[in-house]
Parts: C-alpha cells; sequence; structure tokens
C-alpha cells in the first residue's frame, strides 16, 4: 500500500504526515488492518527497538472533584462506586511505589483528583516525591495535579519531579461539549509550564467519547505540536454514574488503528497504552505492542486492570522485553534536545514520560481508568462472559472497581 510505505519513510525521517495521510490510517479497513500495523511497527522499532517502559500509578487523592468532565468517574457530581480518601500520606504513597517499581517500574506516577493544587498540596506532593527518591533514587517520577499556577513546576521540579502530566483528551472544537469548568486552552497553558519548568511533558488523548476521526486527528496534531515527550493514549471506559455511561464505540480494530495513527505522527515519541486498554484491546494487546513502546502496569486510578504478572507475560510472549532503569527511553536527539531530559542515564535528567509517563490517564482521566461496578469480579484477568463475546459487543464484563492498593488496607496490584 503506497499510503502505508509513505508514512513509514516519514517517520524514519521525523516527518509529520498530512493531515489527509493520518485519517486514511484511520480509515483502513480491517483486512488491511495487519498491514498497518506492520507498518508502524517498522516506525516503533526503529526509534524504540522491542523495550516496553512499565509505568505505575498512585493514586494519592481519589474522588470528589469540583471539575465536570463527563468521562471522568471522579467528577462533580458522579454516581460511580469508586474508592473515596483524602490524601495519601508521604510513606503511604511511597510503599505503593515501592509496589510497582519492585514489579519492574519504571517511573511512578502520582496522581491527584482536583481542578489544581494549591501550595500546601505541591508541599505535601514534594515530600512524597523525596520520600520516593529516598527508597528508590533511579526511579522516575511524574506528578499529575492538575492545572498548575506559576511557580508550581519549578517547585515540583526542585523537589525531584522528572515530568509532569496533563492530558488535552480531545480536539479544541469539541473540548467545550465534554468539559465546562475549564478550558482547553487552560490544559495548553499547563503542559507549556511543565515544559518551561524542564520537566518532561506528558499530554495526551481520550479516544472513544463519540469524536469523529477529524476530531482524532486534530488532537494528536495538536500533541505534536506541543512535543510533550509521551503521549499517552486512553480508551474511554463508559462508566454506570456519569453523562458517557452508554458510549460504548471502540473496538480492537478501532484502538489498534489509533495507536497506529499516534505513532505515524508522533514517530519518536514515547506512545503509552494507558486506560482502557484490558476492555477494549481486549485479547489484541500483544499487537498494540508493536505500535506503542510503554504501558500501565497492574490496577489503574480507579479501576482494576490486568494481573501485573500478566502484563509481564504477555510482553515477553510478544517478543518484546522491559525496559531497564537504566536504559534511556528517549532516542537521542531528543534527549539532547531537552538537555538531559530524557533518561535517569548518564547526563541525569527526566525519562521520557508517558499518563502517560508519569501519569497516563490524568485525574480528570479517572472516568478513563475507572469503572463500573462488576458484581463477583475480581479484575480485568479474572471476570468471565455470562456467554461467548460476539464481534462488536460491548465488554462491559471486562471492568471491576478498584479495591486494592491505595487507599485500601490489600496489597496493590503490581
Amino acid at each position: 500500500m503506497d499510503l502505508l510505505n509513505t508514512l513509514v519513510d516519514k517517520g524514519l525521517r521525523r516527518e509529520t504526515p498530512t493531515r489527509e495521510e493520518a485519517l486514511a490510517v484511520l480509515a483502513t479497513s480491517d483486512d488491511d488492518l495487519l498491514d498497518v500495523v506492520a507498518a508502524a511497527g517498522k516506525v516503533r522499532r526503529h526509534w524504540f527497538g522491542r523495550r516496553v517502559k512499565l509505568n505505575y500509578l498512585v493514586n494519592l487523592k481519589s474522588g470528589l472533584c469540583p471539575e465536570d468532565c463527563s468521562y471522568c468517574s471522579q467528577r462533580l457530581g458522579s454516581k460511580a462506586e469508586i474508592l473515596k480518601y483524602t490524601w495519601l500520606k508521604p510513606d503511604q504513597a511511597s510503599q505503593a511505589a515501592a509496589a510497582g517499581v519492585a514489579g519492574g517500574a519504571k517511573r511512578v506516577c502520582l496522581v491527584a483528583s482536583g481542578r489544581g493544587p494549591t501550595d500546601r498540596d505541591v508541599d505535601r506532593v514534594s515530600d512524597t516525591i523525596k520520600a520516593i527518591k529516598e527508597q528508590n533514587e533511579a526511579v522516575e517520577v511524574c506528578a499529575c495535579l492538575g492545572l498548575l499556577s506559576d511557580g508550581q513546576a519549578e517547585r515540583l521540579r526542585e523537589a525531584g519531579a522528572d515530568a509532569y502530566n496533563h492530558n488535552l483528551n480531545t480536539s479544541e472544537a469539541t473540548y467545550g461539549d465534554i468539559t465546562t469548568t475549564h478550558t482547553y486552552a487552560d490544559r495548553v497553558d499547563t503542559v507549556n509550564k511543565a515544559h518551561a519548568a524542564g520537566l518532561s511533558a506528558c499530554s495526551g488523548l481520550i479516544a472513544g467519547m463519540g469524536e469523529s476521526d477529524e476530531d482524532l486527528v486534530d488532537v494528536v496534531f495538536s500533541l505534536r505540536e506541543l512535543d510533550p515527550d509521551s503521549v499517552p493514549v486512553n480508551f474511554l471506559i463508559p462508566m454506570e454514574g456519569t453523562p458517557l455511561a452508554k458510549e460504548w464505540h471502540l473496538t480492537p480494530q478501532r484502538c489498534l488503528r489509533i495507536l497506529a495513527m499516534t505513532r505515524f505522527v508522533c514517530p519518536d515519541v514515547e506512545v503509552r497504552i494507558a486506560g482502557g486498554r484490558e476492555v477494549h484491546l481486549r485479547t489484541m494487546q500483544p499487537l498494540a505492542l508493536n505500535l506503542a513502546n510503554s504501558i500501565f502496569l497492574g490496577d489503574y486510578l480507579t479501576s482494576e486492570g490486568q494481573a501485573g504478572h500478566a502484563d509481564l507475560e504477555m510482553i515477553a510472549d510478544a517478543g518484546f522485553e522491559v525496559e531497564g532503569a537504566g536504559e534511556v527511553t528517549l532516542p537521542g536527539h531528543r534527549v539532547a534536545d531537552r538537555g538531559g531530559c530524557g533518561s535517569h542515564g548518564e547526563g541525569g535528567g527526566c525519562g521520557s514520560h508517558g499518563e502517560g509517563g508519569g501519569c497516563g490517564p490524568s485525574h480528570e482521566g479517572d472516568g478513563v481508568c475507572g469503572s463500573v461496578p462488576a458484581e463477583g469480579a475480581g479484575g480485568c484477568d479474572s471476570a468471565v462472559p455470562a456467554e461467548p463475546a460476539v464481534a462488536g459487543e460491548p465488554r462491559t464484563d471486562l471492568v471491576a472497581v478498584r479495591r486494592r492498593g491505595a487507599g485500601t488496607d490489600l496489597a496493590p496490584n503490581a
């Protein structure tokens, strides 16, 4: 296919495809899907080899957010039966982070619900970052606290944060349809503040909210312009108790095309599969590793993910390898452009980031990572459907609210 040959050539040269080419990827047929994955896989392997970076989420403060993001389980007025708790103490957060690091995570993502941090909140998170770094100096730490005020990104950087996550989520044209309590421009401003403070910027999107192909291309092109080190791709989990509870639009094939388009537009950037991969990619998850070079390990913010050991087995069985703590995530030219930002190896600086770096689904993405209560479900890896799966049918049975880890007395999934 001439389109795919052109996109591979452009990806290897770091050349931006045209909007028409990006739209054409999303419009490819299921018959051509393996060709699309193979082509995008060439670009992924050129820049990242067969390494998969593992990231681990720690939800510092869950629920009761004053913002009205339609997709979020923690939003104002949400009826989702998620865990709700106030700030974890630094030692509690450090203990939770240690479980992820022990499971193979290279980056810990510290997330808190809310519009944005107060200066006191920044102090809390700074103490938590220091506690985590004291326990494991090499671990990368990404903060995801919402909209930043002037000077807060610098304070997080001084405390030892490597990255900051704040997702654009959808196109500027449709942003007002999903959120009214803040603007698209507010989000762009926070990503720019992270950049200016020397933090590795992480910003991504949520697919499956009823957006058009044009909206998906718009947001990915906007992300390319913002130039984050990491682009997390979340797949909406429609949660009971939120306005988007009935929006089940995604299939595994659609998810793979979205990941491929993102890789072609952002060839040398860490593309992370974030919230919703177990629910929407399902048994196609290993194929998606040919497109993305980063995933979250274990559970998400408010929902249970695939068992940590299953993630590791999936990576190995698919012929990939877990990226080591001493390996540089980003290609050399991006590390140089960031003045050392891109790894914890020689030269210091921050690794590449994902939500997700540090925090794939941002706090407002709890609805993405969240879930509807599933009676008797023990997590995405253990839920068993009552009837055989039917192509194109929603798999609501694969969703379970997180009841372990941070904010509970139970051991985390890592």
